[in-house]
């Protein structure tokens, strides 16, 4: 028999392994799957898939060490409370089962925080990287500024779920699991299914798209565009799948969402190809000195919605997670001031849950009334 200190040694192990191995196997299936290799057999016959890595139209480096700017350094900033959050808590709109009529016969669409969507387009309804937890594997990690402004279990019904890339904070398993047994379909770009499918959803409610295809039922159209970015949700999976923007045209009306991007000449041949825009969703948030091609700058921004032709300007990608080491609010102020000195840009800043159309005139609510410009 074991002696008694031997025991209690091996409870105590037992008792300290079992929460890492709990961990390690929740890390595994949050972390996906790769795709299959009939999948990447046909990847490789794309141009711009290449020694087994789909390839940016441009450089898009990522180099945490090199991240310039305030705050703790390196991947502690995920870790640790900082100054960048907000000082107050972020108004809403909150939303819940019974906010959702049938979709717009015409153009709405509803912010739920960073990239997250409901737009309804001619009748049908596109939810768009909903993530409404933290934009991490593990608990605790990339924590969110403020709630979501809706439950995932109290979403509406959905005709369509696009997503433009498997990163964290665009792609959530926990969201994907709650939506696998809606009738609804995922639009992916190369590479995505896989993920999905060891989560749950059935291959045939998800269809793949690259650049320069596009899936169309009825009078809808949605296209895959170039971004310059990358993606990859573990070590060593670094561009195993595909990053995309996308068009979305009905009859009458367009939308563009941008995903992640750094600025380049895509932006005009999208806008040539597709637009004009009645939306366009861009990302505003996330730029560093240390990366200059993942995201755009505020200055890129206003550049790249003239580049799209587009009505008006809704950005996304900012107001919930710390990024890049910049305070929370200084990219939409940014933006904000570049539109007013342009003088041709139509910006809305819809509160998270608000409703927003063509039409709207929103509040720059980011801005407290005792500390406005």
């Amino acid at each position: 028999m074991l002696k008694k200190p031997l025991r209690i040694f091996l409870k105590l192990l037992l008792l300290l392994a079992t929460p890492l191995v709990v961990a390690g196997c929740h890390l595994l299936r949050v972390m996906g799957e790769s795709p299959e290799a009939a999948e990447v057999a046909a990847y490789a016959q794309l141009p711009y898939y290449q020694n087994g890595r789909f390839q940016s139209p441009e450089p898009a480096p990522y180099y945490p060490d090199r991240v310039t700017g305030g705050g703790p350094a390196g991947w502690l900033r995920f870790l640790l409370p900082n100054s960048h959050q907000p000082g107050f808590a972020l108004p809403q709109v909150k939303l819940d089962e019974t906010s959702f009529a049938a979709p717009s016969e015409t153009l709405a669409a509803y912010w739920l925080g960073h990239s997250s969507l409901i737009i309804e387009l001619e009748g049908k309804r596109l939810l768009v990287d909903p993530v409404f937890g933290n934009a991490a594997p593990l608990p605790g990690v990339v924590r969110r500024f403020v709630d979501a402004p809706i439950k995932r279990a109290d979403l509406p019904p959905l005709d369509y779920v696009l997503i433009t890339h498997d990163h964290y904070d665009h792609l959530e398993y926990a969201t994907m699991r709650a939506l696998k047994n809606r009738e609804t379909r995922f639009i992916v770009p190369y590479g995505v299914a896989a993920h999905l499918r060891k989560w749950g959803i059935p291959a045939g409610r998800i269809q793949e798209i690259g650049w320069g295809e596009h899936f169309t039922q009825g009078a809808l159209t949605i296209a895959s565009e170039r971004t310059i970015h990358f993606s990859g949700r573990a070590f060593g999976r670094r561009d195993t799948t595909l990053w995309t923007s996308y068009a979305v045209k009905g009859e009458r009306y367009r939308v563009f969402v941008s995903g992640d991007s750094g600025y380049g000449a895509h932006f005009l041949d999208i806008g040539a190809a597709h637009g004009p825009f009645d939306l366009a969703f861009i990302e505003i948030d996330g730029w560093n000195p240390g990366w200059p091609k993942t995201h755009l700058f505020p200055q890129e921004v206003l550049q790249a919605y003239h580049d799209l032709d587009a009505r008006a300007l809704v950005p996304v990608h900012w107001g919930v997670f710390d990024l890049a080491r910049h305070p929370w609010d200084e990219s939409i102020k940014r933006v904000r001031d570049l539109a007013k000195e342009d003088g041709k840009v139509k910006l809305l800043t819809p509160m998270m849950g608000e409703r927003v159309t063509p039409e709207s005139v929103t509040q720059e609510w980011f801005i407290m009334p005792e500390a406005k410009d």
